[in-house]
């Protein structure tokens, strides 16, 4: 077992080889669920599932997650990173097992609600990497995460819809040996940060109104939820809007998926620390949402499918560098002691932006495959209007004190 643990005095390499194992972590596992999501709506539609119920099976998962993510997120500060982290892998192969046996849609329901329980690799990642990263470093470790998401999402698809011509079980077995590869790499190359938590403090559900309302990241958790919502119309309703606009299928979608990839995983790689070095975090933030809300706009109404791939390249360079500047904004609102709760909190959020967007966007395709896209813009639009607001003070992590402060909840005020 390793037991050896890291923090941000250790030394450079050290902290490289610990965010290459967070990033290998989590690539290998997101190539599992890149295989998966963008075929379930067909696995849905194999037992006659309606729009709606497609909407509500993606927002299963985000129900789940909502309610699981920060208690996740505070074990994760109780117990460590790395058990967290493999208790979600170990959760998504599991699920993928009953993705791949399902008889009927209810099966399909019940896989993705046992995925979303356990699902706390990218929150519990996120807090990893706060434990580990200077401030004036995190935007750029974020987009390592953001970086994965993308490779994981160009070898995913791809896989998905090569493998598809098998039969749509087939993705779903080898999504979830992928995971248990996943889960088996962190076991062993991941080592535990060190941060000391006490082992009792009220529960975060308890906390979470004062943390929405009156804690110094509040503003940016309610920007962060905006944002999901738009992001997750676009992304939950693309498999739908691209088969009813331009006639793609399956193989078609997954390949443009894996070309959004790697867009995104460049844009991560080679964008983010340049832009936030260059304009701030939050100036990134703000340019981001702008060509999210280009991206978006555009692509609601344009017939011309090259026109449509460019667009959507746009969109998802703005989500490459404004997420991770947002999730930095966050991450240094809160001390050491608080990352995965703060982290959790975020997480439920995002969870509930993917439960509303689904139903909004899905339901939307019914009078307009417009709709989604354009309200998707209209909702970026709103939050990078909450944004401007931001003041700079939101940057600076909160001071604590040893143990003693350690104990109390997130600090509502300064």
């Amino acid at each position: 077992m390793n037991t050896r643990r890291i923090t941000p005095e250790s030394d450079e390499a050290s902290k490289r080889r610990a965010l290459l194992a967070v990033f290998l972590t989590i690539f290998v596992s997101l190539v599992g669920f890149g295989i998966v999501i963008p075929l379930l709506p067909f696995y849905a539609k194999k037992f006659q599932a309606s729009e709606l119920q497609i909407g509500l099976l993606f927002a299963s998962f985000s129900a789940a997650q909502l309610l699981a993510s920060p208690i996740l997120g505070d074990w994760s500060d109780r117990f460590g990173r790395r058990p967290v982290l493999i208790l979600s892998l170990l959760g998504s192969a599991a699920s993928f097992v009953m993705l791949a046996l399902a008889p009927n849609l209810l099966w399909l329901f019940l896989s993705r609600i046992l995925d979303g329980f356990t699902g706390g690799n990218i929150t519990t990642a996120r807090a990893y990497i706060a434990d580990i990263s200077p401030p004036e470093k995190r935007a750029k470790n974020f987009g390592l995460i953001g970086a994965a998401f993308g490779l994981g999402f160009i070898l995913g698809p791809a896989l998905g819809g090569g493998l598809a011509h098998f039969g749509l079980a087939v993705p779903a077995w080898t999504a979830a040996g992928i995971s248990l590869l996943a889960a088996g790499y962190a076991l062993f190359a991941l080592p535990e940060t060190a941060h000391l938590t006490p082992a009792k403090r009220p529960s975060p559900w308890r906390e979470m109104p004062a943390t929405l309302t009156r804690s110094p990241a509040a503003r940016l958790l309610w920007v962060n939820f905006i944002l999901w919502v738009g992001f997750s119309i676009y992304q939950t309703t693309f498999p739908l809007f691209a088969a009813i606009r331009f006639n793609l299928g399956p193989q078609e979608i997954g390949y443009v998926l894996a070309v959004v990839g790697v867009v995104g995983a460049v844009s991560q790689v080679a964008l983010v620390g340049r832009v936030v070095h260059a304009l701030g975090e939050k100036s990134t933030l703000l340019l981001g949402v702008l060509l999210n809300i280009v991206g978006l706009t555009g692509a609601a109404f344009t017939h011309s499918l090259g026109l449509f791939y460019l667009l959507v390249g746009v969109a998802t360079v703005g989500g490459s560098i404004g997420l991770p500047s947002l999730t930095s904004l966050i991450s240094q609102s809160a001390s050491a002691a608080e990352q995965g709760r703060i982290q959790g909190v975020s997480g439920s959020l995002e969870s509930l932006a993917r439960i509303v967007a689904p139903i909004w966007g899905n339901g939307a395709l019914k009078y307009s495959d417009a709709l989604p896209y354009a309200s998707a813009a209209g909702l970026l639009l709103f939050a990078a209007v909450i944004a401007l607001g931001l003041r700079p003070a939101v940057q600076k992590p909160l001071c604590h004190s040893e143990r003693s402060e350690e104990s109390r909840p997130l600090k509502t005020d300064r």
